[in-house]
């Protein structure tokens, strides 16, 4: 869990990933990554920064990237929804009213017994990054998009690496 202060970007999240993909080692990585995604505007598969980051990762780690959104107002079906309420259970109302009090509760609450690694994100990052129409109808090359659903399920293939 990663706490920062600001606005939550696509470059936040992608830069988040990579510090999870290190996490595992190379025979333990997937050949396929399939992000389940709400309808967030920082995430929407239409964001040129996200998708451009998420294409950027799929070619350096080699791994096909599924995204799944999850319908509008469905956020019942969402785990990190779950979890979400969780953490607001375990907080039972206090005053969230410096950086180590809200790292501090989030690393004391447990999710179906095991306790989160929680760790504050002191980098900042710019709002408001996009690629230009051009840029992105070149990106968009690159996208599966299914048919009557081009929003809500998207594939990004990897640019295969030669020898």
């Amino acid at each position: 869990m990663w706490f920062a202060q600001g606005k939550v970007t696509a470059d936040f999240m992608v830069d988040r990933l990579e510090e999870l993909w290190k996490t595992f080692a190379p025979e333990d990585r997937p050949h396929t990554l399939v992000i389940n995604a709400d309808n967030g505007p920082e995430n929407s598969s239409r964001r040129t920064q996200w998708m451009k980051r998420l294409t950027e990762f799929s070619d350096t780690h080699q791994i096909r990237i599924r995204l799944a959104y999850y319908p509008p107002y469905h956020s019942k079906y969402n785990p990190v929804e779950r979890l979400w309420g969780v953490l607001e259970n375990h907080w039972r109302g206090e005053l969230l009213d410096s950086v180590e009090k809200t790292l501090g509760l989030a690393r004391s609450m447990a999710y179906k017994g095991i306790h989160p690694v929680v760790r504050k994100v002191k980098k900042s990052y710019k709002a408001g990054v996009s690629l230009s129409k051009q840029a992105m109808r070149e990106l968009e090359k690159r996208f599966d998009r299914k048919p009557d659903l081009e929003s809500g399920f998207v594939t990004i293939n990897p640019i295969t690496k030669l020898g």
